[in-house]
């Protein structure tokens, strides 16, 4: 079965922007989570295949409705859940008010 993020052969998504877009960062919440990402794979939390299988078993039109780092977070979200490193609800809780979540989300961004 393919998934949402195998988009090969299919029709509807529009034009693709070739923008030459030379910032690896659009705000600093990205540069937070690649480096969340980086330090966790780094420290063996998780794998690189097993951060991929988070990010392309998202709800198809979540997937879709996110942007590139919003899909590596909601990765790294589930995989710190799924490996018992943190509750959803302890996660929850922090990423909606419960502490103070520098940069994961920040602004009034919504990454969930």
């Amino acid at each position: 079965m393919a998934r949402i993020n195998d988009v090969g052969g299919m029709t509807g998504f529009g034009p693709i922007d070739t923008t030459d877009d030379t910032e690896p960062f659009h705000a600093d919440w990205e540069a937070r989570v690649f480096a969340l990402n980086s330090a966790l794979v780094r420290e063996g939390v998780y794998n690189l295949d097993e951060f991929r299988d988070a990010v392309e078993t998202m709800p198809p039109a979540q997937y879709l409705a996110a942007s590139y780092y919003e899909r590596w977070f909601h990765a790294i979200r589930v995989l710190l859940v799924r490996k018992g490193v943190v509750t959803a609800a302890e996660l929850d809780a922090r990423l909606n008010g419960g502490g103070d979540v520098d940069g994961a989300g920040g602004g009034g961004e919504s990454h969930g």
